[in-house]
C-alpha cells in the first residue's frame, strides 16, 4: 500500500499526517510503530490521521510513536489544524474533534497556529516521588510538573522514566515535566513523554500544563505565559483567571512530504 503524508513539525514535536478524509486507510499498531521509528521508518513523536466529521470540520485521530492510540496533543493538534487548512479542509479558523472533545483552531500567521485547549482537570500538589517533589494536572493529557533551579543537569530520560512509571502513583502513566522559572511570566520546560518513552523537543499539552500550574502556584505572575520548550521555540499559553479558556500558540510546518510504502 502507497500512501501519501506530511511530516511535520510543531515547535519541534514532529508528526507524521496523513489525509484520510475519504477513510481509505487502516493501519495497524505495529505500522504506526514503524513508521514512526527513527533511522528505519519516516521517524516521528507520532502520527495523525485527519479523517471526516459530521460535526466540526475535521477529526484528528493520533497515535503515539508506539503505534498505541494516544491522549490529546496539543502541537499535533495544531500540526493538524495547519495541515488542514493547506489542504482547504478549513479556512483560517476551524474546528476539529479529537478523543471526544471540540477543539478550534486559527492560523494566526505564517507557519502559526492558535488552538483553544479544554480546561484543566484533577490538579494535585505536593507528593514526593523518586527524590522529586511533585505536581500533577490534566490538559487533555495527564501531566507531573517538577520545578528545577538546573534545569540543565537533569536527567530527563533516566528520572522522567522512573517516574512516568511509578504505577501506584500513575496507573495509566503520566508524562514528566521539569521546570525553570526564569522570570515573571516566563518557563522553560523539558518533557518526558509517555508513548515516546523518550525526552522530546517539545510538548502542547505539557507547556500548557507547565503554564497553569505555575499561576496557580504564584510561580508566575501573567496569564500569559511564554514557555520555552527544548528545540528553543516559544509555545505562548493564554488564559483566563478562572483558567477555563486556554489558548496554546506556537510554530508549525510541513518539513516535507512524500510517499511511504507500507506492508
Amino acid at each position: 500500500m502507497q500512501i501519501n503524508f506530511s511530516k511535520m513539525s510543531g515547535a519541534g514535536n514532529d508528526f507524521i499526517v496523513i489525509d484520510n478524509m475519504r477513510k481509505h486507510i487502516t493501519l495497524t499498531d505495529h505500522q504506526i510503530f514503524s513508521l514512526c521509528k527513527r533511522r528505519t521508518g519516516i521517524g516521528a513523536d507520532g502520527l495523525i490521521l485527519i479523517e471526516p466529521s459530521e460535526t466540526v470540520d475535521f477529526s484528528m485521530r493520533y497515535y503515539n510513536a508506539d503505534g498505541k492510540p494516544g491522549s490529546m496533543c496539543g502541537n499535533g493538534g495544531r500540526c493538524a489544524a495547519y495541515f488542514a487548512w493547506l489542504a482547504g479542509i478549513i479556512g483560517d479558523n476551524g474546528s476539529f474533534s479529537a478523543n471526544d472533545n471540540r477543539y478550534e483552531a486559527w492560523i494566526t500567521d505564517a507557519e502559526k497556529v492558535k488552538l483553544k485547549m479544554t480546561a484543566p482537570e484533577n490538579f494535585s500538589s505536593g507528593f514526593a516521588t523518586h527524590g522529586y517533589n511533585c505536581h500533577f494536572v490534566s490538559t487533555g493529557s495527564p501531566h507531573t510538573i517538577i520545578y528545577t533551579d538546573r534545569l540543565d543537569n537533569i536527567d530527563v530520560e533516566h528520572d522522567g522514566s522512573l517516574i512516568r512509571n511509578s504505577s501506584n502513583l500513575f496507573p495509566e502513566g503520566t508524562n514528566v515535566n521539569f521546570l525553570q522559572v526564569t522570570g515573571p511570566d516566563s518557563l522553560d520546560i523539558r518533557t518526558f513523554e509517555r508513548g515516546v518513552e523518550a525526552e522530546t523537543l517539545a510538548c502542547g499539552t505539557g507547556a500548557v500544563a507547565a503554564a497553569l500550574m505555575s499561576r496557580k502556584l504564584e510561580k508566575v505572575t501573567s496569564n500569559h505565559v511564554r514557555v520555552t520548550v527544548k528545540s528553543g521555540d516559544i509555545l505562548d499559553v493564554v488564559f483566563t483567571d478562572e483558567m477555563d479558556e486556554i489558548y496554546l500558540s506556537g510554530p508549525a510546518k510541513v518539513v516535507y512530504a512524500g510517499v511511504v510504502s507500507v506492508c
